[in-house]
């Protein structure tokens, strides 16, 4: 399966960076139906909440795979600087997935420093209730005063600049949520720390259940 046929890059073309609250544009359907239903096939079984980066999961299909490398590909990475006017050439990516939601989170926050640019990929059913809807923030202390919410729909992609001011979160929600984090950082050193702590948490959590 071409690379075009999983990322909807025209429409990605065509959307404007909205300013509101914070810089950050979002595309409904950026995996067409052609390949959604394979990606959603393909995607790998994640038991526990948590991000888990990319690679520390196994079980994952051909189409899932293709669409992580469509997602760190030069293509992508073109556009979304064009969009944002700014230069991520030489900026290396970081992939976390989650498979399911704990009622904790999901709390206010903003995106770590050392992340320049978030792109969040959702891959859920169409979604019912106010719980687990992504709110883009006014303020840090007030989930509902928010500019805009989005539904973690399948196929729906939210990018956005990553700033001191770049508050979010969601009301509580518990189970199944599907969502996919690619992020530019400003050093491969990041991305090796990242995936350290989270195979020491891993395996503290072994640990202590086994004991």
């Amino acid at each position: 399966m071409a690379e075009g046929s999983l990322l909807d890059l025209a429409a990605l073309g065509r959307t404007k960076v909205a300013s509101q609250p914070f810089d950050h544009l979002i595309v409904p359907g950026f995996i067409p139906a052609v390949g959604l239903h394979q990606v959603e096939r393909d995607f790998p079984r994640i038991d526990k909440a948590g991000s888990f980066p990319l690679s520390t999961i196994s079980g994952s299909g051909p189409t899932f795979l293709k669409l992580m490398e469509a997602l760190q590909g030069p293509a992508l990475r073109q556009v979304i600087a064009e969009k944002f006017s700014i230069d991520l050439s030489g900026r290396p990516t970081m992939v976390t997935v989650r498979g399911r939601c704990r009622r904790k989170d999901g709390q206010i926050h903003v995106d770590s420093k050392d992340k320049i640019i978030t792109v969040l990929l959702y891959l859920n059913e169409s979604w019912g209730g106010e719980g687990g809807r992504l709110r883009l923030l006014r303020n840090s202390d007030n989930l509902d005063d928010y500019a805009v919410e989005i539904p973690p729909d399948a196929g729906t992609m939210l990018a956005f600049r990553c700033t001191p001011e770049s508050w979010h979160g969601h009301k509580p929600f518990e189970g199944d949520r599907r969502v996919i984090q690619l992020n530019w950082v400003t050093s491969n050193y990041y991305v090796w720390r990242e995936q350290a702590r989270h195979k020491l948490s891993a395996w503290s959590k072994r640990f202590l259940s086994a004991a």
